[in-house]
């Protein structure tokens, strides 16, 4: 809620109690500024009198207000020169995690030191620094965090000059940009010591709350952004000419929703409005009527997200469940990044946190999706057991449909679901933090509790050998995680077995659809 004062001054009301309204006489500068809180709860406009003892004094329509600076950022060419705050340790990189997560982190990070934290806004735009005292704010100073939000392609950049210790990405590295880290001495930058999976995300497609239309598909939402499309009427929605909001190039919200909508080489029609950061992208909705745009998962703001259809008929909606399975069309998944020779405990300390139990709550807290294992109902009414069910199928595959139903019955789906490299064996990145994740919560699990790996292949080459290799992928995942228990559940019994191309969870018309099939799903029972 914002609210307005005449023409020079608005903030939002729960910034009034920070103010403190002064009646000053004379002035230093007559010229107007602007001062701003990276929360949005403070958006004042005045002339800029006074800049003493880290406070800004502007006279408003309201009289004279002081405001510390510590709490805004000035813009304006009145704007006194602030000298820039540094960090023992910074963190640079996606605005996705340092806007949208990293303000939360650190007062988890508080808790799990057992310490206080202070955040204080920076000069530029974009930046913070968490400072932290040990033993409740009692003890020691322990250290200071200076987090840069700018973009995921920065990350790297900074990794590789050296100026950050951390890199923030919404988007996992490039070749070229690991290769450039490697040659300068920072290592293997994709190894599990320097890569993090911290959470998992999706872009949702955000329209005005309004707005009539509640889906969308794939290719008609490229129609929109190439500006084939310009009015919500061709797609059955009321007779008003579409807004586009778009991001520059270089972010990785950008870059994920181009992958998955747009496709190589295509660009978004000049129409469209570039928007600063995902805040930006869904208030410029909130004020259109026929606006459209992509954010990510956590900055939702009351707009109306829109289902996605695929080119062959697969609907999904942006829900924690299908992010996690990352069966949702636009997922992703938020990285930091250190370089291999890294030598700060500051830095090292705070990656352990973020990879921690601990961090889950507060990445939950955010707005965004933990890692965590979420149950889901598998029953007969769910989307797919109906889909299955009024299946056109072969006769062969009918019976194969069959079984998959039967053993749907009595089951419930975990969002633990592991897929392999290509051409390998070997179980990516994130299968590896979901058999860590997942032996944590079936410990929990009552005695007789009954763990099935199911497991899906695309449906390249035939039916029956198609079926042959889910099958071994899912034996293969059992192998795993009973290897990586160890005596741990002792409480579970495991089985495994596959149903092929049956039931693909996106379209096997491209790589990431056929990528997303080959899939080993964990389902739980009670024995």
């Amino acid at each position: 809620m914002t609210q307005k004062f005449g023409p020079h001054v608005k903030f939002g009301l729960p910034g009034m109690a920070m103010l403190s309204a002064l009646l000053m006489a004379g002035s230093a500068w007559a010229d107007q500024v602007t001062l701003k809180s990276s929360d949005g709860t403070v958006n004042l406009v005045g002339d800029l009198i006074s800049f003493a003892e880290d406070n800004y004094i502007i006279r408003t329509d309201l009289g004279d207000l002081r405001i510390a600076a510590n709490r805004v950022r000035c813009e304006g060419a009145a704007c006194p020169q602030v000298a820039a705050m540094t960090g023992d340790v910074v963190i640079a990189g996606s605005d996705t995690v340092g806007d949208g997560l990293m303000p939360l982190m650190m007062e988890g990070f508080a808790t799990f030191l057992n310490g206080e934290v202070k955040t204080e806004n920076a000069a530029v735009e974009g930046e913070f620094v968490a400072s932290f005292v040990g033993e409740q704010g009692f003890g020691d100073a322990i250290g200071s965090y200076l987090v840069s939000a700018t973009t995921s392609d920065d990350a790297f950049v900074k990794l590789l000059d050296g100026t950050a210790q951390i890199g923030m990405a919404s988007r996992r590295i490039l070749p070229d940009e690991a290769r450039a880290l490697k040659g300068a001495g920072a290592g293997n930058m994709i190894d599990p010591t320097q890569e993090h999976i911290i959470a998992v995300d999706s872009l949702v497609v955000i329209v005005n709350p309004e707005n009539t239309v509640n889906e969308l598909t794939l290719a008609d939402l490229k129609k929109i952004y190439t500006g084939e499309i310009t009015n919500w009427s061709q797609v059955g929605g009321p007779d008003l000419a579409i807004s586009l909001v778009t991001r520059t190039e270089d972010v990785g919200t950008f870059g994920v929703f181009s992958a998955g909508v747009l496709g190589e080489g295509t660009e978004v029609a000049d129409t469209a409005f570039v928007a600063a950061d995902n805040d930006s992208a869904a208030a410029y909705v909130n004020d259109n009527p026929g606006a459209i745009a992509f954010v990510g998962f956590a900055f939702q703001r009351g707009q109306k997200p829109l289902t996605l259809i695929s080119e062959c008929g697969i609907g999904t909606t942006p829900d924690a469940f299908s992010v996690k399975t990352e069966e949702y069309a636009l997922f992703r998944r938020l990285y930091l990044y250190n370089r291999g020779d890294l030598d700060s405990e500051l830095a090292k300390n705070f990656l352990e946190f973020a990879k921690s139990p601990t961090a889950s709550a507060v990445i939950q807290q955010a707005g965004f999706i933990d890692l965590g294992v979420e149950r889901q109902a598998n029953d007969m009414a769910s989307p797919r057991a109906v889909s299955l069910m009024n299946s056109d199928a072969k006769a062969f595959e009918k019976k194969v449909i069959g079984e998959l139903l039967a053993a749907m019955e009595g089951a419930d789906r975990l969002s633990s679901t592991f897929r392999f490299r290509t051409g390998s064996s070997e179980l990516d990145p994130r299968g590896q933090l979901d058999l860590e994740t997942l032996v944590t919560y079936l410990e929990t699990m009552p005695e007789g509790t009954n763990i099935t790996f199911v497991g899906f292949s695309d449906e390249v080459g035939e039916f029956e050998p198609n079926r042959s290799l889910s099958q071994g992928r899912a034996a293969q995942v059992e192998q795993a995680i009973k290897a990586f228990a160890g005596d741990r559940l002792a409480n579970v019994t495991f089985s495994s077995i596959g149903f092929g191309e049956i039931a693909p969870a996106a379209c096997n018309s491209s790589d990431l659809g056929r990528s997303i099939n080959r899939r080993v799903e964990t389902w739980i029972s009670k024995g």
